[in-house]
């Protein structure tokens, strides 16, 4: 007989199952990229391996807008890259990630190779979802935080809320949970437009 998970019951990242592999706390990129394509999503944080679920359509509306809008002003700007999930970002040998939005700026764009981005981009995009909001507060956030990620945006659709930490002396410090006609005070990367656009068509 089979269980089934209730409909009321959203999935969670969670440490993976036995894999064929290394034990937890011992993985790396190697490890990570030998993986067979069996439709799940994983990350790999001080070498222990992790299934994330896969992100609902309204998490991937406001990526797109939130893409545009630094596509925009990045890219077309001649600033640097834009990169949006799913892209593998090496932060070290035993940490890999895929970030939903990446901006590498043209000074290390030498960081990007055709696999994947090696090093610390220079600011990183999380979109919370239900299942994903613990994960990307704790372990995914002290990651950026070892790795040097200088500008870390968590965006809250529910709340339509954009958070905005930068890095200082190791940890991240807010700037304020901006929303609204507010615009971000990033050091990044200047977008003119409000908060709101990024959760509104």
């Amino acid at each position: 007989m089979t269980t089934s998970v209730p409909l009321d019951v959203l999935p969670v990242v969670t440490a993976a199952a036995p894999l064929v592999g290394p034990p937890q706390g011992r993985w790396t990129y190697a490890d990570y990229a030998a993986l067979p394509d069996d439709g799940n999503r994983y990350e790999i944080i001080a070498g222990v391996l992790y299934m994330t679920p896969a992100p609902g359509t309204g998490h991937q509306s406001v990526s797109a807008r939130l893409v545009t809008f630094l596509v925009t002003h990045v890219e077309f700007a001649g600033l640097g890259r834009v990169f949006a999930a799913p892209v593998d970002v090496e932060l070290a040998p035993d940490t890999v990630v895929q970030p939903d939005i990446v901006v590498i700026l043209s000074a290390n764009l030498d960081r990007i190779t055709p696999s994947r981005i090696i090093g610390a981009p220079d600011l990183v995009v999380e979109i919370l979802s239900p299942g994903t909001a613990g994960y990307d507060r704790r372990e995914k956030q002290d990651a950026y935080a070892r790795a040097g990620v200088g500008e870390y945006w968590i965006v809250d659709p529910g709340a339509q809320t954009v958070e905005l930490l930068t890095l200082e002396q190791g940890g991240y410090r807010s700037h304020g949970v901006f929303r609204g006609q507010a615009r971000l005070p990033s050091s990044v990367v200047t977008l003119p437009v409000p908060v709101e656009r990024f959760f509104q068509g």
